[in-house]
């Protein structure tokens, strides 16, 4: 079996979450963003097998008796929503944690994008991928169904951090294919102004756009005390210095970048939230996509 983050625990725990357009429901009214669900006029679709957390009232009763077995009926329903995950995969991304080198700001990018890529396919939505290299543009076409799980998990998974971001002149391909009033979920550490300034260029240009910045524990804790030397991934310049008399100005400087990112964001009308490493997946994307007060729908 290939790479799938996406455990069974916690795609029980996606079930309770809902990927929806708040421009889609303003401009065609509500309810017609369509899903896949099981309910009367829907046209039956296919089996799948019996998950944590599937309702037991979409059991197939009939074939469990013939196969000992528990099956799901899926019935689709035609949607109008395409979700587009953008993913920065500039060398900055590569930021582990000492506690953790194991686990960098791509691997959790990587991780979301399968969460979120699981929640739009099981509602029968089409969803793409943009990974931005400097190097190489990584670009999946948006479709529906379970290849198209498996095609962008085969491709996640071969992503790696590397160089800056690419160039305005590199991205013709977001433009031409993110089309006006699709969802844009961008991830990235957004310590490259370049990512940013294309998510606001986005939601300015009639696309719904969300944003998950992934940030280091360090740099929400800045837990040092000693002599290092700090290096920036994406230039290789190195910085000198005494933890213990840097952290309270890099801790007042960090947090005065957020405050303006954040309102940045704000302005431009793009949902936000914030992943740290040390903090469950599911947290930033219950905050964006949970139904109910201050999740989606709110």
């Amino acid at each position: 079996m290939g790479w799938d983050p996406v455990t069974p625990g916690l795609r029980a725990q996606l079930r309770g979450l809902r990927i929806a357009s708040r421009r889609s429901s303003a401009l065609r009214g509500g309810g017609q963003h369509r899903s896949r669900d099981k309910g009367a006029g829907l046209e039956f679709s296919q089996y799948r097998g019996y998950e944590p957390g599937d309702e037991p009232r979409r059991i197939d009763w009939k074939l469990y008796a013939r196969s000992d077995r528990f099956f799901v009926r899926e019935a689709e329903r035609d949607s109008p929503l395409a979700v587009w995950i953008v993913l920065d995969a500039s060398a900055s991304m590569t930021q582990a944690d000492e506690a953790r080198p194991d686990v960098s700001r791509l691997d959790a990018g990587k991780a979301l994008a399968a969460c979120i890529a699981e929640v739009a396919l099981r509602q029968g939505d089409r969803v793409g991928l943009v990974a931005l290299r400097e190097d190489a543009l990584v670009f999946v076409p948006a479709a529906a169904g379970s290849r198209q799980r498996e095609r962008l998990l085969f491709d996640l998974e071969r992503i790696r951090a590397d160089g800056g971001v690419p160039e305005e002149s590199r991205l013709r391909p977001v433009w031409d294919r993110i089309a006006a009033d699709d969802l844009v979920v961008v991830l990235g550490d957004f310590l490259d102004p370049a990512v940013p300034d294309l998510a606001t260029r986005l939601a300015a240009a009639r696309r719904e756009v969300l944003a998950i910045q992934l940030l280091a524990v360090a740099e929400r804790d800045f837990p040092f005390a000693d002599g290092r030397r700090f290096i920036d991934p994406e230039t290789g310049e190195a910085l000198p210095g005494d933890a213990r008399t840097l952290r309270a100005e890099f801790l007042a400087r960090f947090g005065a970048a957020q405050q303006a990112l954040h309102a940045r964001f704000g302005e431009a009308g793009i949902r936000h939230a914030v992943h740290i490493l040390d903090e469950p997946l599911l947290q930033p994307l219950r905050q964006l996509f949970a139904a109910g007060p201050g999740g989606a729908d709110a």
